[in-house]
């Protein structure tokens, strides 16, 4: 039998890295601090993954001024939405596993 957790990604291991994603992925593009409030994370929690996630090009960065104060946008990039959408497949079908051992019980 194949390995079930073989195509889950551990790029989104992380509860905060999955959230970053979920909200990229139904948004355009959220800023540092919309992040930092819908996920409940501290500035330190938003940086380093955000940091992971731009290094394995899931995300791409675009910093900004408004009204001279900086602002930084966070956009999922198209291999990030691939990578991402590999991965919620990968949950779906291991859920699906769960199901099928389950009902061979019974």
């Amino acid at each position: 039998m194949k390995n079930i957790i073989s195509n889950i990604n551990k790029a989104f291991d992380h509860r905060v890295r999955l959230g970053i994603m979920s909200v990229l992925m139904v948004n355009e593009y959220a800023d540092f601090n919309t992040l930092k409030e819908f996920l409940g994370a501290t500035d330190g929690n938003i940086a380093s993954h955000t940091k992971a996630l731009e290094k394995q090009e899931y995300i791409k960065v675009e910093k900004s001024f408004i009204n001279r104060k900086p602002n930084t946008k966070y956009i999922a990039t198209r291999i990030g939405r691939k990578a991402f959408q590999e991965h919620l497949d990968a949950l779906e079908k291991l859920i699906s596993s769960g199901n099928t051992i389950e009902n061979k019980k019974t």
